[in-house]
């Protein structure tokens, strides 16, 4: 009896388990979110039985949850073949195609969703969108108004409203949209920072400053109007703005248009300091090399000046804005030998002009060498065609005493 008994267990032991179900497997993982686990069981099931469309749309959704887009893309596809005009497909399908930058190719499935439920918010905040993202404009302005139909108090749809306006040409219009989304909600205060940029571009710079003006805690928005302000010469109007953007957010660019604001409004110790802390913090930077060289010249400290743009000339061998300004300050240094090799590396350049000629003239004139000096004068009168009448007439004075000395020796 008991060798019977035995016999029964070990047979139980031995019968083999049911296979487990991959669809219940993947549906279980999908609700305890594990998402991976799911992909792979409902795939399994899906290949079992592939007509069936709500394994496909339920392995479309695992694998947008574990961010396998461009599977679950072609999935939700599938079972749209399978289910024509399934809502929740098309919107789900419309959504992914959005966050994966394919606009066209999202609006169709979401104008379906929409038009399966039109008086739902979701499908039509998602479709006009779509249709922006798409450069649809007419369409979007449209779409947004209808949103707002369906909720009046929308932040969303009153943004996508305003940058629809915004992008047709219409600013005005746009921008009371573009406020009420900002007041609704502030995480849609960029559409404003988006409406700058478009005044700007329409040059309405007034109103583009304006409007950053009302960011007075982003960086971004603070340094674009002081940058603006200095384009348009008002450089005291830029100096607060760019103060702020260096206190909050310190770069090579912001302190660079600091230090340009401030060296315009004759605040020569704040303007040098303020570049020192910016060559500190980035001595390879060409633009702050110049403006510290000029700023320096103007300070009449030509020596130092030099170093600058020899610092400058060396981080762009090519340019002959550097080269131009090193033997300028050379020249006003009495440092005359780097000078003249400041001027031969211009002539290197193919940037030789009739000023560079005259520069010379007069680095040899006071070096003494008066029959180099003298051919130099004749080099620049005949080059400058009239274009420099007040150093034609210095050149042929000098010329002509220089002529006479040397006639005497």
């Amino acid at each position: 009896m008991l060798v019977g008994v035995w016999t029964a267990v070990l047979l139980c032991l031995q019968a083999p388990s049911p296979a487990p179900d991959p669809l219940a497997a993947g549906l279980r993982a999908l609700e305890q979110n594990n998402y991976p686990a799911a992909v792979e069981a409902l795939t399994k099931a899906a290949a079992a039985d592939p007509k069936d469309y709500s394994i496909r749309f339920n392995l479309a959704l695992a694998e947008s949850l574990a961010g396998r887009d461009r599977e679950a893309i072609e999935d939700y596809r599938k079972t749209l073949e399978l289910k024509p005009g399934l809502y929740q497909a098309n919107l789900n399908l419309g959504i992914l195609l959005l966050r994966n930058r394919q606009a066209e190719a999202a609006v169709l499935p979401l104008e379906a969703a929409r038009a399966a439920k039109p008086a739902e918010l979701r499908p039509s905040l998602y479709y006009a969108d779509a249709l922006l993202a798409a450069g649809r404009f007419d369409a979007a302005v449209d779409a947004f108004q209808n949103v707002l139909k369906l909720k009046t108090d929308s932040a969303a749809a009153e943004s996508g409203l305003g940058r629809a306006l915004a992008h047709k040409g219409q600013l005005d219009a746009a921008a009371p949209h573009l406020e009420n989304a900002a007041r609704l909600d502030a995480a849609f205060s960029d559409g404003l920072l988006e409406l700058g940029d478009l005044y700007e571009k329409d040059k309405r710079t007034a109103e583009a400053v304006a409007l950053y003006a009302k960011f007075p805690d982003n960086a971004a928005a603070q340094e674009r109007a002081g940058q603006l302000l200095l384009a348009a010469g008002d450089k005291a109007g830029a100096v607060p703005h760019l103060e702020a953007a260096v206190k909050m957010s310190p770069s090579s660019a912001n302190r660079l248009a600091l230090a340009t604001a401030y060296f315009g409004t004759k605040e020569l110790d704040k303007g040098v300091k303020t570049l020192n802390e910016a060559l500190a913090a980035d001595a390879r930077n060409f633009d702050l090399r110049m403006l510290a060289g000029r700023a320096l010249r103007d300070l009449k400290q030509y020596p130092n000046a030099a170093k600058q743009f020899m610092t400058a000339a060396n981080l762009k061998p090519d340019s002959v804005e550097a080269w131009n300004e090193l033997a300028a300050s050379l020249v006003l240094g009495d440092n005359y030998e780097p000078a003249i090799a400041a001027l031969d590396k211009l002539k290197t350049l193919g940037a030789e002009s009739p000023s560079h000629l005259y520069l010379r003239a007069i680095i040899l004139d006071k070096m003494k060498l008066l029959p180099e000096a003298l051919d130099y004068y004749n080099r620049f009168l005949a080059a400058s065609h009239d274009k420099f009448p007040d150093e034609e007439f210095k050149a042929r004075q000098r010329a002509r005493i220089i002529q006479r000395e040397l006639s005497k020796r």
